[in-house]
């Protein structure tokens, strides 16, 4: 310390030998003896830096240092310390808690120690970590060249840049365990972390060199935490490379309320669980974007949510759930491109190799298997050879477990072991259920044809034979578990009994016509009556009787209240609601309908006063139960005929129609319809309802989230269960606990077919209740991460579907083909589901985002990423052409469309299937119950049926998956469908054509026009027909032959060149000869294609739009028609699109408003597209309007060019169908800049501010440019703040003062552009006269001076102009040309007087100040019709004057309108010309407030010595004398709340002045004090002005009572984009503005209420900060300021809504009553979006102290 040089700030002292204080030195230099060495002591030596770089070279010319603390909040900085110096520690914002982390090693580097301390790492430092390797013997052979003699091979292998190729290989799931040695695919090293551990371990792992940027999926919450509807499913692809999904809110949105994301997905590493919720909570920065990143790893189903505070406290509020469903990772092998070189079909093509590829589930081709038709495994390799050269890569099999006495495969016997007969005798079917065996079967179909796997999974039912069900029968539904099966049971025992009977009762025992059916229903019916089903339904009225009759004998009597003298009827009503019958409704047992005695007593005792007799009371209550069983036996009724119509519909199906089964005789197995029990036999006998189980089915049209078999459903009872006699349905409760063996077992079936399989088909999903389903697939995905499970839903619902999906995590959805009734349905089933994307998608390109990933941990370096926005998934397709259960295309087409549409399957991008009989021309359905014979395999034999064409398309189908030829179109004329598939970057394609055969023996050619591929060369690769001899079913005992399709190949079709207006093109004509049935395929290349067309179009806008300053970017974003117009001479307007209409602005924006729409959603079919398409106008429009404005502005010349050259590279090299995507491209590119440039040109709080604070800061870009007309200087155009747009766009309307001054602070002060706020104040600052600024300025060349409030919104804005901008005070002494002659003489712009003397701005503002003292008299110059034809004389009379005894300004008349309030009356029809709407003359409330804003002030400024006056000379009682500004002041003040407020309690009238007969609501203040004669009454109407007085002087109001007020309008006059105008109760409110309307009624004739009603946006701003400062001063938010944050931004959201989306991209001037639209109104306004951001930089400050 003794030889320290630096000056001591704080502490010195020393206290003997040992005590030192803490010392702080400034000034010190690196040569200092504090800088000598490590000081452990508490002293700090502080040294100046001028920037980082200098920081950073102090730090690192030293030994490395112990610890470093940075104190910042800027990423960016935080990121560059942890990459370029070195520490023991690095902490920031904190000095200690690196120490109190005890999972975090502590230790120095270099000079200040080695080694670290804390738990394991303090065992690690004292650790020698031995390197070992064990090289095997056997490799020495590959050593040699390290032995003499050298080579030169050898000297190359040895020094080759990758000596040994190192891999770590992240885990993915092998199904078989036993995999081959010479399997190519690599091996899996074992390690305990899971793929969510690994995820975190990548992101926080150093950037390798080329590491690709991260791919972030972005999804949007909306305002209440969830997802809207169309983003509440995300599909995600496979999770190749970690990437993230980030979800991201609005700040200050409801949600973000102590706002908590939840999620399943393991963030934080381990093992997924369903029921472990990860939580982050969200941040509270008000002024930042809300985001949640999640590092995804692997694939699964997840869930989300956003839980937050409710309005009610101590309330939690729980979002709408979001789901993320992630692909999985599919490995196959690869093959052979199918097409080579000269778009020949290759002849080896589609051959398996031997390496593997990932393979998207998009490039699926599957092909569904029965084994049961194919022998015993040994035969199983012909299959897969055959399946495998066709194409197909992956194998539905139909379920292998053991099938039960049916033999159908989906009547499972035994779900732990697969069927025997498929082995063979003793054919592999050991201990384990034959899983070893199938898993080798399964090894061979992948490892040596390329076949991955699918199977079946029956989760709702077994067979009814399963052997297991004897043990555990409550598996099943019984009576015994669901009691309310047992009339169920009784009539399905009775149908069973009669139709043993017939014989005996004389009926017939076959029905061979309808009076068969008749016969036998009738006789049914009949025997039906006689067992009483109706005591399942009814009260016992007997046992009623008698159990009321004991309660009342035993007094046990329930408690009623308020029934007496109740009518029987009501007091049925009453029983019947009040739950007090038991089994109500719900059929369980004979008379199990009842009412407790002593309930039933207490009833008719409450009711039934009069009656004391037992008897008597007994009696009444029969007859309410009379009354109560009226509806029961109406109800049994009408289940009785539903059933009897179901028994006799599925009879008549089943025995008499002609596509029905015709079964037969009716027998006790066969009988009338069938059985919906499985009784089991040998224990049935004994117990029928615990060993009656319920056999499972369908019901049309039911819904599929509730079970069938549970009450309330009565299906089983009526009957209305299409049944599957052969299942039982399984019965699993809400849980395992209700039956834990049935979950057990399922679950064990589960888990080991998702070892097995890779993928599952979830059998009746519909029907599977999804808590089942959820679980069960969790436990497969718990054996095999990447499971691929797809499945065919009948919910007849796309929002059921999307529920299945999203919370089962289905992949894919199967559609069919087949469903499709014409041509066009098809190829909508085809765009809907195979599409893809359409040629010339912009998504990809125009939508994502380049930026940088901050670590998702926290820990790790920063990443370069790439951000896109999620719009939502729809369920992915598994597109079929014949699902196995569907009749055949001869049956519903005809047998020739088996080609086309099978062909157009294959074009789809998406997984797509098929069965063997559909490609082997099976002339009908196969029945999976009775079927026996075995498949042909015919491979790509003459008699393969289309086999051959399936290898072609199958192949191709996954090569352009692979490929990435992910676009597509679909065109349909008459029965022709043609779809192209593209390779966005390389605009390869492929054709296909193809005719369609929906209906039988045409040969017709038909019609469809030629196909122009513009720009485009297409050259044939294959064409085929099919033809048919016959359609007659081979006949084969053993072996399932398809009908004798003959495939003819076509010759080649030579694609000519043509030429017309639009270009070049190549010309697909259909031949003569190509009868339905047809196809043809095409390869195509565009031509004269650009490689380098994407960079150039994407790059360079930076650069271009960089130099831009804001009135620059005024042109290149903006200019509504009329600025256009007027800055180009008439020349240019806005661009007019036909069919849609004109933009609204000129510039980007005005592109950009469709095209966002249109990028995100690919809408190719928008009227712009079409335009574009059309031709090249936009392009040249965009160039031409800037390269005629490059005189006025030369910084739009490397704008214009940058455009030009792209455009023009456009026009040259892409055909019109591309020319949206690259307009797309270039002005979405330009946007970005243009955006960038003018948000880095703004203020910190705009720079790092949310997506709000940045939109509505654009409005001072949007409104603030260069006309001709309009100027702040008369002598020459300048640029000037538009009041709104589009009325105020030019000329004398554009630029008013009040306007302009309302709107300065927010769009120029919290935005940073100090430059434009000065020309501004300086501008209207010259234009002083008679103590007044004018609000019409007219370029100065002729102001108007009738505004009374505008120069004191002037002085707000120079007060707030000295504390916003860098040595603000400096405006007040800037020197300013005076416009007018000091006499205040009119003299025009350009005249000797005008501009001949200067005033200070100081001066300026002491001037107003003096003018309003000394009052202001004057009468307007050039008063009369041509200076204002509205106004009678009296209203050109300006009067101003101060009120000494108050110190208020009082002004204006009944005839004018000097405020903001300024509508004059105009029509003669209705009597109101030159009548004001809303004259306000007196002293209004905001300029009462202003006025004591500016005192305040200047009375600070002037005690400081900063401004150069006291006080104004006045004559106060008579004499003159100066009026300091305190004291001007302190006279407002003590007078303000006398004056303006109107007490909530009548009884403090008294201390107010007020006139009690004029009150019509209280707690509030006055819009007036002082209105003139005979409108007293104004001063009372609430308006919206008063915040604006609360905003700017609060210190003028009670907080009490201010508080009260804003609450008061918070409820009465927000509206959802603005405030009320006038009290909804007010007489003279009229919310709805229309300038037009020239009626009879005063009130609203042309416009007149302008200001009576219509919400406006501006005091929405003024209300909000108010409440703001109010509230955390008097109100809720008085303890907590959050709470008044987060309801202050709640009342944004339409606001940020608004801007967002409508095409102006601002706030509107004003709307209608609740925020309608209102067309008189300006779109966007100045002011409207000024004090919303005025409010938001105050919430910016308050974050920013609270940083501190």
């Amino acid at each position: 310390m003794d030889r320290a040089q630096g000056n001591v700030l704080i502490g010195g002292e020393i206290e003997g030998e040992l005590r030192i204080a803490p010392t702080v030195f400034t000034e010190v230099k690196l040569d200092d003896a504090l800088m000598e060495d490590e000081i452990f002591g508490p002293l700090l030596p502080v040294i100046d830096v001028e920037n980082l770089e200098e920081a950073f070279q102090i730090i690192n010319d030293r030994p490395s240092p112990l610890a470093i603390y940075l104190f910042t909040d800027q990423e960016s900085v935080k990121d560059q310390f942890v990459n370029r110096t070195n520490s023991g520690s690095l902490v920031f914002n904190d000095t200690f808690m690196q120490l109190a982390v005890h999972e975090m090693p502590f230790g120095g580097h270099g000079d200040s120690g080695y080694g670290c301390y804390f738990g394991k790492d303090t065992f690690d430092t004292f650790t020698h970590r031995r390197s070992s390797i064990d090289v095997p013997a056997s490799f020495e052979p590959y050593f040699v060249h390290r032995y003499l003699p050298y080579t030169d091979e050898g000297y190359k292998v040895m020094t080759a840049r990758k000596k040994i190729n190192q891999k770590v290989i992240i885990p993915k799931h092998n199904p078989v365990q036993q995999q081959s040695p010479s399997s190519a695919e690599p091996r899996t090293p074992k390690t305990p972390k899971t793929p969510a551990d690994e995820a975190l371990d990548f992101f926080e792992a150093a950037l390798k060199e080329g590491e690709p940027a991260i791919r972030v999926y972005e999804l949007r919450l909306d305002p209440d935490g969830g997802p809207n509807k169309e983003r509440a499913y995300m599909r995600l692809p496979p999770a190749y490379v970690p990437y993230i999904v980030r979800v991201s809110l609005d700040a200050g949105t409801p949600a973000s309320k102590n706002g908590v994301f939840k999620t399943n997905f393991p963030l934080d590493g381990g093992h997924f669980d369903r029921d472990r919720f990860v939580e982050r909570k969200l941040p509270t920065n008000f002024s930042k974007p809300i985001q949640i990143d999640l590092p995804i790893s692997h694939a699964g189903a997840f869930c989300f949510w956003v839980e937050y505070d409710g309005d009610v406290p101590g309330t939690r509020v729980k979002g709408r759930e979001g789901y993320f469903n992630i692909d999985p990772i599919l490995r196959a092998k690869s093959r052979r491109p199918i097409i080579g070189p000269g778009a020949q079909v290759a002849e080896k093509g589609g051959a398996v190799l031997s390496d593997y590829v990932n393979l998207p589930i998009d490039g699926l081709s599957i092909l569904t298997l029965v084994s049961k038709w194919m022998g015993t495994t040994s035969e199983w390799r012909d299959y897969l050879a055959e399946t495998s050269e066709r194409g197909y890569n992956m194998i539905h099999w139909t379920p292998l477990q053991e099938r039960g006495e049916s033999d159908s495969p989906y009547s499972i016997r035994n779900q732990l072991v697969y069927e025997p007969s498929m082995f063979g005798p003793g054919g592999g079917h050991d201990k384990d259920g034959g899983k070893a065996a199938m898993e080798n079967m399964l090894r061979i179909a992948r490892e040596e044809y390329g076949l991955l796997s699918l199977t079946d999974v029956v989760l709702n039912h077994t067979a009814n034979d399963s052997p297991w069900l004897n043990d555990h029968p409550e598996a099943g539904y019984s009576p015994a578990n669901t009691p309310h099966l047992t009339p169920a049971l009784e009539l399905d025992d009775a149908i069973i009994e009669f139709s043993v009977s017939l014989e005996s009762r004389g009926l017939p025992t076959s029905v061979k016509s309808s009076q068969d059916i008749d016969t036998l229903m009738t006789a049914f019916e009949d025997y039906l009556k006689s067992l009483n089903f109706w005591q399942y339904y009814v009260l016992d009225v007997k046992a009623e009787r008698e159990s009321v009759k004991a309660a009342l004998s035993q007094k046990k009597i329930g408690s009623w209240d308020g029934i007496a003298h109740k009518t029987v009827v009501e007091l049925a009503e009453i029983a019947r609601t009040s739950g007090s019958v038991i089994g109500l409704g719900v059929p369980q047992k004979r008379f199990g309908t009842r009412v407790k005695g002593e309930v039933a007593a207490g009833l008719v005792k409450a009711a039934f006063v009069d009656l004391n007799d037992i008897d008597a009371l007994a009696d009444a209550w029969v007859k309410v139960v009379d009354v109560i069983n009226v509806p029961l036996y109406e109800a049994w009724s009408e289940d009785t005929r539903i059933a009897m119509n179901n028994i006799r519909n599925r009879m008549k199906y089943m025995r008499l129609d002609e596509h029905g089964p015709k079964v037969g005789p009716i027998t006790k197995k066969m009988p009338l319809m069938e059985t919906y029990f499985t009784r089991i036999e040998g224990k049935v006998e004994e117990d029928p309802e615990t060993y009656s189980l319920a056999n499972n089915g369908w019901i049309w049209n039911a819904d599929p989230l509730q079970n069938f078999a549970l009450p309330p459903s009565k299906a089983y009872l009526r009957r209305d269960v299409i049944v599957w006699g052969d299942c039982v349905k399984l019965r699993y409760g809400e849980g395992p606990s209700d039956n834990p063996w049935l979950w057990k077992h399922m679950t064990e079936y589960v888990s080991s077919l998702a070892s097995t399989f890779e993928g599952f088909r979830i059998d009746n999903c519909h029907s599977t209740p999804l808590h089942v389903g959820v679980t069960l697939l969790d436990a497969a995905r718990v054996a095999n991460p990447d499971l691929y499970v797809c499945a065919e839903l009948f919910t007849g619902s796309e929002e059921m579907d999307t529920l299945f999906v999203s919370r089962l995590g289905i992949n894919s959805l199967i559609r069919e083909a087949g469903n499709a009734w014409d041509p066009k349905e098809l190829s909508r089933l085809l765009y809907r589901h195979g599409l893809g994307k359409p040629i010339g998608s912009m998504d990809e390109a125009c939508m994502t985002t380049k930026d940088e990933l901050p670590p998702p941990t926290g820990k790790g370096p920063t990443r370069d990423c790439i951000v896109i926005p999620h719009n939502g998934s729809v369920p992915h397709a598994l597109f079929y052409d014949l699902t196995h259960d569907n009749e055949s295309y001869l049956d519903k087409r005809s047998a020739e469309d088996v080609l086309s549409t099978g062909a157009l399957m294959t074009f789809s991008h998406s997984a797509i299937g098929s069965v063997k009989g559909f490609d082997d021309l099976y002339p009908k359905l196969l029945n999976l119950v009775q079927e026996k014979r075995k498949y042909e395999v015919t491979r790509l034999k003459e008699n393969s049926g289309i086999g051959r064409v399936k290898r072609v398309l199958n192949s191709l189908h996954t090569d352009m998956v692979l490929g990435k030829f992910e676009e597509g179109h679909v065109h349909q004329e008459n029965d022709y469908i043609v779809v192209h598939r593209v390779q966005p970057s390389t605009q390869k394609g492929y054709l296909l054509v193809a005719h369609t055969a929906f209906h039988k023996g045409s040969k017709d050619r038909g019609f469809i026009n030629s196909i122009k591929l513009r720009r485009t060369k297409a050259k044939f690769i294959y064409g085929v027909q099919i033809e048919f001899e016959s359609y007659v079913n081979p006949s084969d005992e053993k072996t399932l032959r398809g009908m004798q399709g003959k495939l003819t190949e076509l010759p080649a079709v030579v694609v000519p060149q043509g030429l017309d207006d639009e270009g070049p093109y190549g010309e697909v004509i259909v031949p003569e000869y190509f009868p339905p049935g047809s196809i043809m395929l095409f390869e195509t290349q565009l031509q004269g294609i650009d490689n380098t067309l994407d960079q150039l179009c994407s790059s360079g806008a930076d650069d271009a739009f960089g130099d831009l300053d804001l009135v620059d970017l005024n042109v290149a974003l903006y200019r509504a028609e009329g600025e256009e117009r007027d800055a180009t001479g008439g020349e240019f307007g806005s661009y007019n699109v036909p069919s849609m209409g004109s933009l609204v602005y000129c510039g980007l924006e005005g592109f950009m408003h469709p095209l966002r729409h249109i990028m995100r959603y690919n809408d190719l079919g928008h009227p712009l597209c079409g335009n574009l398409r059309d031709g090249p106008w936009a392009l040249d429009y965009v160039v031409a309007r800037l390269e005629k404005q490059t005189k006025t502005f030369p910084n739009l010349v490397k704008v214009a060019q940058w455009y030009k050259e792209r455009f023009e590279r456009i026009k040259e090299t892409t055909p019109p169908f591309l020319r949206p995507k690259y307009f797309a491209i270039v002005i979405s590119e330009a946007y970005k800049a243009a955006r960038k440039a003018a948000i880095e040109q703004c203020s910190e709080f705009v720079f790092t501010g949310h997506s709000f604070t940045q939109d509505l800061a654009l409005c001072s870009v949007q409104l603030h440019g260069l006309v001709q007309s309009a100027s702040l200087d008369p002598a020459k155009p300048t640029p000037s703040l538009a009041a709104g747009l589009p009325h105020f766009a030019s000329g004398w309307a554009r630029c008013w003062g009040r306007d302009v001054f309302i709107s300065l602070r927010g769009l120029f002060l919290t935005t940073g552009n100090y430059v434009g706020a000065k020309k501004h104040i300086l501008a209207f600052a010259s234009t002083l006269k008679h103590g007044l600024i004018p609000n019409l300025l007219d370029s100065v060349r002729n102001p108007r001076y009738n505004s009374r409030d505008s120069p004191w919104w002037m002085l707000q804005n120079i007060q707030d102009y000295t504390l916003f901008a860098p040595s603000g005070l400096g405006i007040l002494s800037e020197k300013v040309k005076r416009r007018f002659p000091k006499d205040d003489t009119w003299v025009a712009w350009d005249d000797p007087r005008a501009y001949s003397y200067s005033s200070s701005v100081a001066e300026i503002i002491q001037e107003i100040l003096q003018r309003h003292a000394d009052g202001i008299h004057f009468r307007e110059y050039n008063a009369g019709p041509n200076l204002d034809m509205q106004m009678t004389d009296e209203g050109f009379n300006i009067d101003i004057k101060v009120d000494w005894t108050t110190g208020l300004i009082f002004g204006g008349n009944a005839h004018n309108c000097g405020t903001w309030m300024d509508k004059m009356g105009e029509s003669i029809k209705a009597g109101t010309k030159g009548v004001p709407g809303t004259p306000r003359d007196g002293a209004p409330v905001e300029i009462t407030g202003l006025l004591k804003s500016t005192l305040r002030w200047l009375d600070q400024l002037s005690e400081k010595g900063k401004f150069p006056f006291k006080g104004v000379e006045a004559t106060v009682d008579g004499k003159r004398r100066l009026v300091t500004y305190k004291e001007w002041g302190n006279l407002i003040q003590a007078s303000f709340e006398e004056c303006y407020y109107i007490p909530l309690d009548h009884n403090q009238d008294s201390k107010y002045n007020v006139n009690p007969s004029l009150i019509n609501r209280r707690g509030i203040y006055k819009d007036v004090f002082g209105s003139g004669p005979g409108r007293e009454w104004s001063d009372y109407q609430f308006r919206c002005n008063f915040p604006v007085a609360m905003t700017v002087a609060p210190e003028l109001f009670d907080e009490e009572h201010a508080m009260h007020a804003l609450e008061l309008c918070d409820k009465v006059l927000r509206g959802p984009l603005g405030m009320k105008t006038l009290d909804p109760e007010d007489m003279q409110y009229r919310p709805y503005y229309n300038n037009a309307d020239d009626g009879t009624d005063p009130a609203v004739a042309k416009g007149l209420n302008y200001h009576n009603g219509p919400e406006w946006g501006w005091p929405l701003g003024y209300f909000l900060q108010a409440y703001l400062y109010f509230d955390t001063k008097a109100g809720a938010g008085k303890e907590d300021p959050l709470e008044t944050l987060h309801y202050l931004h709640r009342l944004l959201l339409t606001p940020h809504r608004h801007i967002r989306d409508d095409p102006w991209a601002g706030i509107p001037e004003l709307t209608n009553k609740d925020g309608e639209y209102c067309r008189d109104s300006c779109n966007t306004q100045a002011w409207s979006a000024s004090t919303l951001l005025d409010f938001l930089e105050n919430v910016h400050k308050m974050s920013k102290a609270e940083t501190m």
